[in-house]
């Protein structure tokens, strides 16, 4: 008697919980709150993940989907999207706050101030750093168009709210990443330029420019330059990882610049991934794939000599699903076999596909914000 009571209190109390804003409201296996605290309410995304986004709250999942958010603004002006302001599912992150931190210019002071997080203003490039792991609440920012890392390797592993802006890093650690997310939520990546020596040598010598896994969560990548390497970005690391990175791994890239890179621009398995106003250029692989079930919509972007530029059925057991929209491609194909229902939950900015590649090469990368 008292152990079905203790079940029957269990369901009760799970049935009554409200789920946080932004957070997971359902979904195929899903076990927590269906419902969202107030002024939220919970929104099917697909099949295994519904979430809580602004609106009268208290409700559970519709039975059918819900109107979908406005449409994005920009139209057919070229220059439209702001430069200096964070969009997309990163959005909410302040890193280490407004002040003027502190300006570093070797690896031992970088570790030091690391260690006391807050702003940290890097100038001039940093050789040799290792692996350095970073705290959260964390501002890494560039110093001028040259500033940053050689030989180095960033990661963020269970921590949150970190903002890197105006980095150029080059050649990672020895076997890493540029930059790796483990279980981080809240990252913004912006300005920054990440490169390798190109599509040369062992392609498993490094691994990616910017790899995000482990549930990683809350993330946007915005007017960056990822150029020649073997591995661009990788988003979600094993076919396996399903129940840990299921409703998470909800990435937004945008005005970024992807060129000489073999594959992964990015490559998503399981999460929601947001591609607009980006340039494509020479990627002889594959450019954006999206794998095990994942919820992909490309717009306003422009590929240019890049094979499969949008893929749902390669690398892995399961495909994923997208949608391409007002994409233009230039002697690039794709390959969708399964179409998205994502729509995004944030309001943003698109520049035509017809103009995205000259403006991202003016506006993405290091010195444009400095």
């Amino acid at each position: 008697m008292h152990s079905k009571t203790a079940v029957l209190l269990a369901l009760l109390g799970g049935a009554t919980a409200q789920q946080a804003a932004w957070g997971q409201c359902g979904g195929t296996g899903w076990g927590g709150p269906y419902t969202c605290v107030s002024g939220y309410t919970c929104q099917v995304q697909n099949e295994w993940y519904s979430q809580c986004v602004p609106g009268s709250g208290g409700s559970p999942p519709p039975s059918t989907p819900p109107p979908p958010p406005p449409p994005p603004t920009g139209g057919n002006t070229c220059g439209t999207a702001a430069i200096n302001q964070l969009v997309g599912f990163g959005a909410g992150t302040t890193g280490g706050g407004s002040g003027n931190g502190v300006t570093v210019t070797n690896c031992s002071q970088f570790r030091s101030a690391v260690a006391n997080r807050g702003v940290i203003r890097v100038s001039g490039i940093l050789n040799g750093c290792g692996h350095v792991d970073i705290l959260s609440d964390t501002s890494i920012i560039g110093v001028g168009a040259n500033s940053g890392f050689s030989n180095s390797s960033l990661r963020i592993r269970r921590n949150n709210n970190v903002i890197i802006r105006n980095i150029r890093m080059k050649t990672p650690d020895s076997g890493g990443d540029l930059i790796e997310l483990d279980t981080a939520t809240r990252v913004w990546v912006d300005h920054c330029d990440l490169s390798n020596d190109g599509i040369v040598g062992d392609k498993d010598r490094y691994d990616g420019l910017f790899d995000m896994k482990a549930g990683s969560d809350l993330v946007t990548v915005s007017w960056t330059k990822l150029h020649d390497h073997w591995k661009g970005s990788l988003v979600g690391h094993s076919d396996n990882n399903g129940d840990q990175d299921r409703g998470k791994l909800r990435v937004t890239y945008h005005h970024n610049h992807f060129y000489n890179v073999n594959s992964r621009l990015p490559s998503m398995r399981f999460g929601t991934l947001h591609v607009y106003s980006s340039c494509y250029e020479n990627n002889p692989a594959s450019g954006v794939n999206s794998r095990m079930g994942a919820q992909t919509l490309v717009e306003q972007s422009h590929f240019v000599n890049t094979r499969r530029a949008i893929v749902t059925n390669l690398d892995s057991a399961q495909a994923g699903f997208a949608t391409s929209r007002n994409n233009i491609f230039q002697n690039s194909d794709t390959a969708i076999t399964q179409t998205s229902n994502f729509s995004p939950p944030y309001g943003y900015t698109t520049d035509p596909a017809s103009c995205v590649c000259d403006l991202v090469k003016s506006r993405a990368g290091t010195g444009v914000i400095a």
